[in-house]
């Protein structure tokens, strides 16, 4: 690839960046009005609060129901089967967005423990490669749908480093050339989104605790140790997964599956509290701030919980990603285990169960590894989580993903 082509792809890149975090954004915003009427406001008016049990149980149930009403009857049925998608899929028939758009932000604000990652980047890579031919700008598909979902990634870690990380796992090994060559574009896409997310002012992606600012040999046995508890919680997740899909999946109706999967969302939900409804972000920041008033069996309940919701969530046919989820799980183990022993370094041990869940989960290293230092905003955790996140590999490598191979698209 010639310097002046590269020069002309930083256009369409910059732009398909921008608007990834403007559709993010506007995706965000519209579920948290609705998630405000949902959880506020409507309980409010009926003089009772949000997070009562019954209340829980009949927002999930209403909003698995209303999901499963777009799977069945909208254009495309939602997308594909999300516990059969990864992260980055082929671009889906632009009929597909309304219904995917609307299964996500019903999803988003009904408090179904999934993140948006997963459906967002479907939609802006279809916005984008259907931009794309008809502004005619010669850009090839493969190339537009890398771009479209590095700006994504960009937009939601709130920095572009790691989808820089992830495009390069993507992209090594394929083509002739240098691998930045091929990182070009994506990396213009991740900035351009990052940047407008931080524009925009949106949430960003980490909790707030002490610095990691005295490192001890001990830190090299107590962050694999706690990493392996978080990693070895999520495999059971893992385990559990094919099973969980497989009963989903013997009904016919994406309304009664999906039915069934809120009501027991909102079981645990009730069982859990609030703390382990939606996809975390918040609730994650909360549960740091408030680790005190708990004790070690209820943190690491939470974990339990909120995993139990992502792997129902995700087989029932709600439309999201598991990422955001396993951050939260992490930070759960995380906490528990800074309970039972006071003199872990906290920042260390949350990253290091961060990304232990993450790798489990993602089954990516580099994404496992920025997950875990962007949780706690801290770069001084890095050399550990580097040493770290080799016993994690080869704990995972060689085990199921969280994922049901084989699978054509939800059609019924």
């Amino acid at each position: 690839m010639t310097t002046g082509r590269l020069a002309k792809l930083a256009i369409p890149a910059a732009v398909i960046g921008v608007l990834s975090g403007v559709s993010l954004a506007l995706v965000s915003w519209v579920a948290n009005q609705l998630q405000h009427w949902l959880w506020d406001v409507l309980p409010q008016g009926l003089e009772h609060g949000g997070d009562t049990w019954w209340w829980i149980i009949a927002v999930l149930t209403a909003t698995g129901l209303a999901v499963g009403a777009v799977v069945q009857w909208a254009a495309g049925h939602a997308g594909n089967d999300p516990a059969a998608t990864e992260l980055v899929a082929p671009p889906l028939p632009m009929r597909t967005l309304p219904g995917l758009i609307a299964a996500l932000i019903l999803g988003l604000a009904g408090g179904v423990s999934l993140g948006p990652e997963n459906p967002i980047i479907a939609v802006n890579v279809a916005l984008s490669v259907w931009l794309v031919s008809v502004v005619k700008v010669g850009v090839p598909k493969p190339a537009t749908t890398l771009m479209a979902a590095s700006g994504t990634i960009g937009a939601m870690f709130g920095t572009p480093v790691g989808a820089a990380l992830l495009m390069t796992e993507l992209v090594a090994g394929k083509g002739k050339g240098p691998l930045f060559d091929r990182l070009f574009g994506p990396l213009v896409a991740a900035g351009t989104g990052s940047l407008t997310m931080t524009l925009i002012g949106m949430p960003q992606l980490s909790v707030s605790v002490p610095k990691y600012t005295s490192p001890a040999w001990v830190d090299l046995i107590s962050a694999p140790a706690v990493a392996i508890v978080a990693a070895l919680l999520c495999l059971l997740g893992v385990w559990a997964f094919r099973y969980v899909h497989s009963a989903f999946h013997r009904m016919r109706y994406p309304i009664l599956m999906l039915g069934l999967g809120g009501l027991l969302l909102g079981i645990l939900g009730a069982i859990g509290g609030p703390l382990t409804l939606f996809k975390g972000l918040d609730e994650m920041q909360e549960l740091t701030k408030h680790a005190a008033d708990y004790s070690v069996l209820a943190l690491f309940g939470f974990a339990v919980i909120k995993l139990a919701a992502l792997v129902l969530a995700a087989c029932a046919g709600f439309r999201g990603g598991r990422i955001f989820p396993s951050v939260f799980i992490g930070v759960a183990v995380g906490l528990a285990a800074h309970a039972l022993i006071p003199s872990l370094p906290l920042g260390l041990t949350l990253a290091a169960a961060v990304t232990g869940a993450a790798m489990v989960v993602a089954r990516d290293g580099w994404l496992a590894l920025f997950m875990g230092v962007a949780m706690v905003g801290d770069v001084q955790v890095l050399p550990v989580l580097c040493l770290v996140v080799l016993p994690l590999w080869l704990l995972v490598r060689s085990r199921p993903l969280m994922l049901i191979e084989n699978e054509g698209p939800a059609t019924s």
